[in-house]
């Protein structure tokens, strides 16, 4: 079997990277719990939501991520017994590349950098699982799709959810 394993808000908090960024740049107390149903900009008064937009643009934002909970461990096992990828749309924001990549040498390193795949549209891969926090990338895909829960996701419909890698690991081991 062929996964394909999405990187921000599956495997590294960028959710809580721009809170924390936020909350230090604006000398603020947004909480997590604020932003469900929304991206973390819309969270935030109008003038200070091209600060959080502008976060991944910057150099380092994706260098010091924290992993979600027990991803490490749970994808290590899948790994063992399937064939895993890592899918990134990491085109996006093109100085992630170099960043994304180390950052998966780091916490991540049974994944081989063979195994990482960088893109722009994820509908072109195919596989039989994709485990992702965006609908649009679940909705294209011709295999199993299972959304991972996300503060920006957490009231949305349509898709098998995992709210932890503990999940994951009940549903695919």
């Amino acid at each position: 079997m062929t996964l394909f394993v999405d990187m921000d808000e599956v495997l590294a908090d960028t959710y809580g990277a721009h809170v924390e960024i936020y909350n230090k740049e604006f000398n603020a107390s947004l909480t997590l719990e604020e932003c469900f149903g929304k991206e973390a900009w819309q969270c935030v008064p109008k003038e200070h939501q091209q600060s959080i937009k502008d976060h991944a643009w910057q150099i380092g934002f994706f260098k010091d991520l924290k992993v979600i909970p027990e991803s490490q461990e749970v994808l290590a096992e899948l790994n063992d017994k399937y064939e895993v990828y890592i899918a990134s749309a990491a085109m996006q924001f093109p100085n992630s590349l170099k960043e994304k990549s180390d950052w998966l040498d780091e916490h991540f390193p049974f994944i081989p950098w063979q195994k990482r795949i960088l893109c722009g549209h994820k509908f072109i891969l195919k596989g039989d699982v994709l485990i992702d926090d965006r609908s649009y990338n679940l909705e294209t895909f011709d295999g199993r799709s299972i959304m991972f829960s996300s503060p920006h996701n957490i009231y949305s419909n349509g898709f098998e959810r995992a709210n932890t890698w503990r999940e994951i690991a009940e549903k695919l081991l």
